[in-house]
């Protein structure tokens, strides 16, 4: 197995030749990114910007305007917060045509503690106009997104994890922005969830199985647009939704599917995520995870509750 940004760097090269006009950049951690594998094939394209987040997103703009389809990439709590005035003023406000990748993002930065842990980003990128997001969950999916990304006409975030992922598509995913996948059918709760904590999802929708629950496991890695026509029918036949991210639920992926689904087929909705707080130092990632409950196990009894009401 490989970590996401293992083949998030092994990606880009492959996507080379496809798109001549690709360059990378990267603020100063291009070995923790793997960008680095990128800049050793193609050293004209590569350009590490050193510990200036903000100068790197304005210079992407620029390229961009040229014609270049730069794609920035440093740890996702740096372009949430450092880098977000360039983002958001020149990249996304002329719609540019630039990729902004997010490594290290939720709680997957446990070694560099609460500081460095993503716990917003998908709720501030979500909220700036012409911005699409991307949240991949394992190899397949974060394969098929950085090409997804590539082909789209326009900025998008992408968010990648730091560990290990696996593979949870059993072969080649196919990820379209705008478009959800279903996982699992079922007919008594709707699972809708996003990046790494799929996975989460799945060991969930196993233990409910268990215990007579049929739940419907949907992966929507385009947290923005949403696949809301798909998400609004589901939660009309199951008449629940529990959404699932490793974000703060305060603007991300749950309060999008909320709107959808009010908006459409109003159901009862739970909100399972990082609750308005921020990460923790002292403990691994798996160990965040359950601490947070955004484990199979935590999922699971969250949800087997929450149709009991």
């Amino acid at each position: 197995m490989k970590t996401m940004r293992q083949v998030f760097g092994e990606t880009l090269i492959s996507l080379a030749n496809a798109f001549p006009e690709m360059v990378v950049l990267d603020a100063d951690v291009s070995s923790s990114t793997m960008t680095r594998l990128f800049a050793q094939e193609y050293p004209d394209r590569f350009y590490n910007f050193g510990i200036a987040e903000s100068n790197m997103a304005g210079a992407a703009a620029g390229m961009a305007t040229t014609g270049l389809i730069p794609v920035i990439s440093t740890f996702a709590f740096l372009l949430a917060v450092r880098a977000m005035d360039p983002i958001h003023s020149l990249i996304a406000y002329n719609k540019l045509n630039v990729k902004i990748a997010g490594g290290y993002s939720g709680l997957s930065d446990h070694a560099d503690g609460a500081s460095h842990q993503a716990v917003c980003d998908v709720s501030v990128f979500r909220a700036i106009p012409n911005m699409a997001i991307l949240c991949p969950s394992d190899e397949e999916t974060t394969i098929a997104s950085v090409r997804a990304m590539m082909e789209y006409a326009g900025p998008v975030y992408l968010r990648l994890s730091r560990d290990v992922t696996g593979t949870l598509h059993g072969g080649e995913a196919q990820v379209k922005i705008g478009k959800a996948l279903t996982l699992v059918e079922g007919d008594d709760v709707l699972i809708v969830t996003a990046g790494t904590v799929t996975q989460s999802a799945l060991d969930a929708a196993l233990l409910l199985k268990q215990e007579g629950i049929s739940a419907y496991v949907m992966e929507s890695i385009s947290v923005k647009p949403l696949d809301e026509e798909l998400i609004a029918d589901a939660a009309e036949r199951c008449g629940r939704v529990v959404t699932l991210e490793e974000n703060n639920i305060l603007g991300g992926l749950g309060d999008a599917i909320c709107a959808a689904v009010c908006a459409r087929r109003p159901v009862p909705v739970l909100k399972l995520g990082i609750e308005d707080c921020f990460g923790e130092s002292s403990r691994d990632y798996p160990s965040l995870l359950k601490h947070f409950g955004l484990d199979g196990v935590s999922v699971a009894a969250r949800v087997k509750s929450f149709i009991g009401r």
